[in-house]
């Protein structure tokens, strides 16, 4: 015979299977006093931190624990750290307030509207991005593009991005991730001093300023000048001289105003080349590891603009590609 403590109960005759009963719930405001002692481990940081006296919480974690029927901190010392009933529950109830969040996160970004954030390195921004935004503007008049140029990576709940673009090894867990763009190299220079010159080998290149891409894309298969003399066979060669620069898209300016010869990237130095502001010298390039990438989290990516935006990426890609396969 089944005791009515039991957790399983039975419904009348006919309604169905037995359901699990549902233990009560504490209040909110006692569940999100335990989590803020818990990060701090200390009543008036986390008084502090909850504009409310230390009482008020001290008041909020025995409400809390007389709900458990279990002690949730104890003392050490001076100090208080968690139970073995605190360590417990402390995850959950730590993703549940992260959850809650997200939701009113994305309450906010849906009144937003029509703004659209993303997160893009400056220099893919500069010299890719900006360039074509006039199409996707006239293509979705509705939707407002905001460019957030950063090289780090996105918190794309506290810093409000909807989608990035990263340059990287594609690996960005618990996102989605697609590829949009590969990427190799080149050396380039300006048509001013090209003709100057008349680079022919890798050997012209000799004595020339060169430009340095100091850029922190950790990417061991980019060539330095160092390894791009080395492959072209080229010995004696002065690799280390000229100025240097930590963004690519610096490197590329410095090109054009016919400072030495860079190694540009092809992908940033495509619409400089096909202006005439920079010539590509010789046939060879290097392909490297690194890529570009869209990024973002899988439930913003559903999203109308985020879907829009996306979409008109891969039709910018596919219609250079066009173009360059018709050359």
């Amino acid at each position: 015979m089944l005791r009515s403590s039991n957790v399983v109960k039975f419904a009348p005759s006919g309604l169905g299977t037995p359901r699990m009963t549902r233990r009560r719930l504490p209040p909110l405001v006692s569940l999100r006093t335990f989590e803020v002692v818990a990060r701090h481990l200390s009543i008036i940081k986390a008084a502090d931190e909850l504009c409310v006296t230390p009482a008020a919480v001290s008041h909020q974690i025995r409400t809390l624990e007389a709900h458990l029927g279990q002690a949730l901190f104890r003392r050490s010392g001076r100090n208080i750290v968690l139970t073995e009933a605190g360590e417990a529950c402390l995850p959950g109830i730590r993703d549940a307030f992260q959850q809650l969040s997200d939701a009113i996160a994305q309450i906010d970004t849906l009144a937003e509207g029509g703004v659209l954030t993303v997160s893009v390195a400056p220099s893919f921004a500069i010299k890719w991005l900006v360039p074509r935004l006039d199409r996707f503007q006239q293509k979705y008049p509705a939707i407002d593009v905001r460019v957030a140029a950063s090289n780090q990576l996105s918190n794309f709940t506290s810093d409000n991005v909807d989608v990035a673009i990263r340059y990287g090894g594609g690996r960005y867990p618990d996102l989605y991730v697609e590829r949009l763009l590969p990427e190799a190299v080149f050396p380039v220079c300006s048509p001013e001093l090209y003709a100057r010159h008349k680079f022919k080998t890798p050997a012209d290149l000799h004595d020339v300023v060169l430009l340095h891409d100091d850029s922190p894309d950790d990417d061991q298969s980019c060539p330095t000048w160092q390894m791009w003399f080395s492959a072209a066979k080229v010995k004696d060669a002065d690799w280390n001289r000229g100025p240097r620069f930590t963004q690519s898209s610096l490197v590329l300016e410095a090109a054009i105003h016919g400072k030495g010869v860079a190694l540009a990237k092809a992908t940033l130095a495509a619409a400089d080349i096909e202006a005439g502001r920079l010539v590509r010298l010789f046939n060879d390039e290097t392909p490297i590891d690194f890529a570009y990438y869209i990024v973002g989290p899988q439930r913003k990516m559903a999203q109308p603009k985020v879907a829009a935006f996306v979409e008109w990426l891969r039709s910018e890609v596919a219609a250079h590609n066009a173009t360059q396969d018709n050359e």
